[in-house]
């Protein structure tokens, strides 16, 4: 009873391996401060929860939902993608909603990719981008996102008969990991390179309203003729505070949504309408909290990057997203440093090398842990002689 080929190559989620350390730490008596995972640690407001206890009390609600979502939530995600960028999207054949945006990431690659198609990857970037191809038994190219270039790719340096292979390329702004941001110009020029190559853009914008200092990030498909080439991935677990509800959207491309939904058909049974239901109204709601809750994380951002400056690391402060991208002091690998805080200081952060071998020489903090505790972790890295 030997697993396939494709479980036994791919590796366990990051995140699941270092959860059982942490848990390891703690037994032990240590006070571990997680500044590792990008999760939300505030609520949604109670209107959100107010929703979903009520559709959950409707005992019509507790059956199979809509497979590609209620109409009212694709309504909603197009009332949202009107109201913020101005795109006009038809609900019933530009929408798919998701089990969270990570289950849509990876079953594009099933929607897209046969056994030995070339999947474009940033590296840097965001695990399930690389498993979603491996899964699919596809190969995977990456494209290196540099401080120079202030991490956007440099498209032309791919090779010519490497972008004609590939069938999809992926891009992630604002950017997980580094905080990186994008403007409309170079969107039009990786639309540009799209069809001069025949690519699938998918574009993972879940961070678009986590922004700071007057920062506003667009969306690919305002790009004219961008639907023609691009899928866009957005999630209400960054959005709305609503990580562990898993409901997000795929919006853009008919023939990639279509895909992609028929995919899901065959592998779940959509989305709990309650949680749909609170979706509705955290996407047409009032919309104010938004601002004081980025004002919170914005804070918790500047504690940090003051607190790596304090002892010399200096990191820049991103414009937009859930993590600040630091460079690990000299001397140190990624890993060496990662391991170092969590063992000796009990602050857990993230090696760069998790998302690629790009990311070496640099970490990844959260600012999804309450700001006392950002405080907190900060002092103890204070105390620490490099």
């Amino acid at each position: 009873m030997k697993p396939a080929n494709r479980i036994t190559n791919l590796p366990p989620y990051p995140f699941a391996s270092l959860g059982k350390r942490i848990a390891e730490l703690r037994a032990k008596g240590m006070d571990v401060i997680r500044l590792d995972i990008g999760s939300p640690d505030l609520p949604p407001p109670p209107p959100i929860i107010d929703a979903l206890c009520r559709s959950a009390h409707n005992p019509d609600h507790h059956g199979y939902s809509d497979y590609y979502g209620i109409p009212a939530l694709r309504r909603a995600i197009a009332d949202y993608y009107q109201r913020r960028f101005g795109v006009t999207l038809d609900p019933g054949s530009e929408i798919v909603s998701l089990i969270g945006s990570k289950e849509g990431i990876v079953n594009i690659a099933l929607a897209y990719l046969d056994p030995g198609d070339l999947a474009l990857v940033p590296d840097p970037g965001y695990a399930p981008y690389t498993m979603g191809a491996y899964l699919a038994s596809a190969r995977v190219a990456t494209f290196p996102l540099l401080a120079e270039r202030n991490y956007l790719p440099d498209l032309s340096a791919i090779p010519a008969e490497v972008a004609d292979r590939a069938k999809l390329i992926w891009l992630n702004y604002p950017n997980n990991p580094t905080g990186a941001t994008t403007t409309l110009e170079f969107l039009t020029e990786a639309v540009a390179f799209a069809r001069e190559h025949d690519l699938l853009i998918c574009h993972d914008a879940p961070y678009c309203d986590l922004t700071y200092d007057g920062y506003l990030a667009p969306s690919i498909l305002q790009v004219e003729g961008a639907r023609e080439v691009a899928i866009e991935f957005n999630s209400l677990s960054k959005l709305y505070n609503m990580a562990g509800w898993r409901v997000g959207m795929a919006v853009g491309n008919r023939q990639a949504v279509e895909a992609l939904g028929r995919v899901k058909t065959n592998i779940d049974s959509g989305i709990f309408r309650a949680v749909q239901d609170a979706a509705v109204e955290a996407l047409t709601g009032d919309q104010g909290w938004l601002l004081e809750r980025n004002a919170v994380y914005q804070e918790r951002r500047d504690i940090i990057v003051d607190g790596l400056a304090a002892v010399g690391i200096h990191a820049r402060k991103p414009e937009a997203g859930l993590y600040v991208w630091a460079p690990v002091p000299e001397g140190y690998t990624s890993a060496d440093f990662a391991t170092r805080l969590l063992e000796e200081l009990g602050i857990s952060i993230t090696p760069g090398t998790v998302f690629g071998a790009q990311g070496e020489g640099y970490v990844r903090i959260s600012l999804g842990a309450a700001t006392e505790r950002i405080r907190q972790a900060m002092e103890r890295l204070a105390t620490m002689d490099f």
